[in-house]
């Protein structure tokens, strides 16, 4: 056998060697490999995330007007079981408004417009004090300047009846002048503005078809 031979078999061995060598660390591949940038893949939205979200807890328009597990808050709850989308922040908005429109119509003397929102009792003094009024030959002009002072006060709910009492307490400033017959200023001042608070009471029975609140008391 020629050296050239001798030395083509030599190398052919070592080349074997060589092959089996790597193969048996690094392993063998088949098929196409994908050497394509894998991105980044967002963890899935049941994987926790350092933090967790706590469900439940106080509800703020609950506890933003009363202590969190006082009875008004327990009767607050309670009317929200029954229906569901009452709100207290949207009550008290209506309460804004009606306190206003209710206040002029008794200072006015013009009570029909207002009636719905009374209660027997309540409709029944106003009515009593504007005839008194009116039987004095007294006119009243006022003007309705704000509100400082708009808080609810206590919330009581019966669940008999379903009948639900929320009182609100309100200061405000008008200015209301009662004349005479002559014209003469008899009560008020036209000058100066009149500090008024009231302590009035809503009431309404909760799941009822009739969205209005009837004020059924009033105090300072």
């Amino acid at each position: 056998m020629s050296n050239a031979v001798i030395q083509l078999v030599v190398l052919a061995a070592i080349a074997v060697f060589l092959i089996l060598r790597l193969r048996s660390v690094l392993g063998t591949r088949d098929g196409f490999e994908d050497t394509t940038p894998r991105p980044e893949v967002p963890p899935l939205p049941n994987q926790r995330r350092g933090f967790e979200v706590i469900e439940g807890g106080p509800d703020r328009d609950i506890t933003d007007h009363v202590p969190e597990g006082s009875p008004s808050a327990e009767a607050l709850a309670a009317m929200k079981r029954i229906e569901p989308n009452f709100s207290v922040a949207d009550f008290l908005q209506g309460a804004r408004g009606a306190y206003e429109m209710i206040v002029m119509a008794f200072e006015t003397g013009d009570l029909d417009k207002v009636r719905p929102f009374l209660g027997a009792e309540v409709g029944d003094a106003f009515e009593a004090a504007v005839t008194g009024r009116n039987a004095r030959g007294l006119t009243v002009q006022a003007e309705f300047l704000g509100l400082r002072e708009l808080a609810l006060a206590e919330a009581e709910f019966d669940p008999a009846t379903q009948q639900a009492e929320i009182t609100v307490r309100f200061g405000a400033e008008l200015i209301s002048v009662a004349r005479d017959a002559a014209g003469n200023v008899v009560e008020g001042d036209p000058r100066s503005p009149r500090k008024q608070r009231d302590l009035w009471t809503f009431a309404r029975q909760m799941g009822s078809a009739d969205p209005n609140w009837q004020l059924i008391a009033t105090g300072g």
